[in-house]
């Protein structure tokens, strides 16, 4: 159903092999292959880095959305790298990649595909649509009208595509990176809030510093680094990477501070709509990411905190006297992260 999908080097071979480790064994015996998240993870970025110069936080914000199974919306004004750094994340996994260019007359079956008569065989066949890759890159996301952004919903969520009754499963990993413009800008549709909960995380960009900037004049005056940017792990690798993510500790403590969290948000006075349950599950799914991502297995309260923002900002609604006030939802969360008891260990 897949077949989009490319071919892959073979798990122990020089160019993927290299972080990883002896397989372990599951409680039923089968082998498990275990990998270096750190070292591959240091390795996607440095790539990445290549490319997208000064943003090294952006950068591994989009890691830890990749190995959550999550995906990621890049939301800042025209001209600041988001497409760039979406190329540059799936030009570095050698995997099957695809770009949407979201305008206001595609319709949802150029996403999700369709099924087409067959004369010969007098059956319908399904055609898939640009939605059945590894990593899908949706350029301007809320240009297109609501009702071809809802075609994304249920592959974001059940990684799966139903046309005509029957479910296609998507390719893994599945991630998808979505840009998009302020709402104030002309020509653009507002992302609904169920589209919105869909995605684990949002980050700006921001204009780069003085000397990244200057550096990209000098290093972009002859050649696009993207089109001489060479993959350096592939699907299989992400695979275990995000099953040794999966297996990461978390202690009853560091659960109950994420519910605490999410619970915070929906009785806070600045706030008309709270996080999700759905919110909840990808905090903790990210925090594990990156706490693997530092070479630790286990989480802490710190990588929670990190990440409270880009995960749960975009998904909350203010109230019209926060608004008024001009509170950003990055605020009400730093103000929640400071009143919600932080649990304590050894």
């Amino acid at each position: 159903m897949d077949g989009h999908e490319r071919r892959h080097p073979q798990r122990g071979s020089a160019t993927y092999g290299e972080e990883v480790t002896e397989a372990t064994r599951t409680a039923d015996g089968t082998a498990e292959p275990s990998v270096d998240v750190a070292a591959v993870g240091a390795r996607i970025a440095a790539n990445i880095g290549r490319v997208v110069q000064g943003k090294d936080d952006v950068v591994r914000l989009a890691l830890v959305v990749l190995l959550a199974e999550g995906h990621l919306l890049i939301e800042d004004v025209p001209g600041v790298g988001k497409t760039t750094l979406a190329k540059a994340l799936a030009g570095s996994i050698d995997a099957s990649v695809r770009r949407i260019q979201f305008t206001p007359d595609l319709l949802p079956s150029d996403v999700t595909g369709v099924a087409i008569y067959d004369q010969d065989s007098r059956e319908f066949e399904f055609k898939p649509g640009a939605i059945f890759a590894n990593v899908v890159v949706a350029d301007e996301i809320n240009r297109a009208s609501p009702k071809t952004q809802s075609a994304l919903l249920e592959c974001m969520e059940e990684r799966q595509v139903t046309v005509d009754g029957v479910s296609y499963e998507l390719a893994r990993p599945f991630m998808v990176m979505a840009t998009q413009n302020p709402l104030e800008m002309e020509g653009t549709y507002p992302l609904p809030e169920a589209q919105r909960d869909r995605f684990t995380a949002r980050v700006s960009m921001g204009y780069p510093d003085r000397a990244s900037e200057l550096a990209m004049l000098d290093g972009r005056s002859t050649v696009d680094p993207l089109s001489t940017l060479a993959p350096v792990a592939d699907a299989a690798t992400v695979r275990d990477l995000v099953a040794a993510v999966a297996r990461l500790f978390v202690s009853p403590a560091i659960q109950q501070y994420v519910v605490a969290l999410v619970e915070a948000t929906r009785t806070s006075p600045d706030l008309r709509l709270g996080a999700s349950p759905r919110a909840g599950l990808q905090l903790l799914r990210a925090a594990r990411a990156a706490a693997a991502l530092t070479g630790r297995d286990h989480v802490l309260p710190d990588d929670v905190q990190a990440l409270a923002a880009p995960v749960l900002a975009h998904r909350l609604l203010l109230t019209a006297d926060a608004a008024l006030g001009r509170r950003s939802a990055e605020q009400v969360v730093a103000n929640l992260l400071s009143v919600v008891p932080v649990p304590r260990g050894h």
